[in-house]
């Protein structure tokens, strides 16, 4: 049973990988970029960032984060805080809400077993103000500390179409 689950486990990340690759291989893909969670849990003091350096700040992108969960995963969402730090150092702060399942119960995103794979949009059409290095720092704002059956997170930014 639990060399069958690795197995499963191994299957998926190489799955997640290869979707990774194509998506960088995308023209339209900004930046792209994917943080494997511990096991026991994402932990309120594990802030994720990701560092973007912005070439072009006329184009309109669309931002979406990406989160892989188990089906036990025992929530429909997932609560983030996040800390936007500016090229002029200037920050803002704010709460997001991706929602993981339907009304229903049911899972939404891509499923491969018991694991769901979710790509959701937070800003459409976004024109970055400034040209630089911005920095978005991502903490998990769930009661349960640490969270559990979050496998992976990330942040994709693609030019709007």
């Amino acid at each position: 049973m639990i060399i069958h689950l690795l197995l499963r486990k191994h299957i998926v990340a190489v799955c997640l990988l290869l979707a990774v690759f194509i998506s960088a291989c995308n023209q339209n893909t900004v930046f792209s970029k994917y943080t494997t969670l511990p096991e026991d849990g994402w932990n309120k003091n594990n802030k994720l960032s990701f560092d973007i350096d912005i070439k072009d700040n006329n184009t309109l992108n669309n931002v979406y984060l990406t989160v892989r969960h188990a089906d036990s995963y025992p929530f429909s969402n997932l609560f983030l805080f996040l800390n936007t730090t500016y090229p002029d150092g200037k920050y803002s702060i704010d709460t997001l809400e991706c929602i993981l399942a339907n009304p229903k119960g049911e899972w939404l995103g891509h499923g491969a077993g018991d694991i769901f794979d979710n790509k959701i949009l937070v800003k459409k059409n976004v024109r970055f103000p400034q040209i630089g290095k911005y920095t978005f720092t991502f903490e998990q704002g769930m009661r349960n500390n640490p969270l559990p059956l979050i496998m992976d997170f990330g942040m994709v930014i693609e030019k709007s179409k």
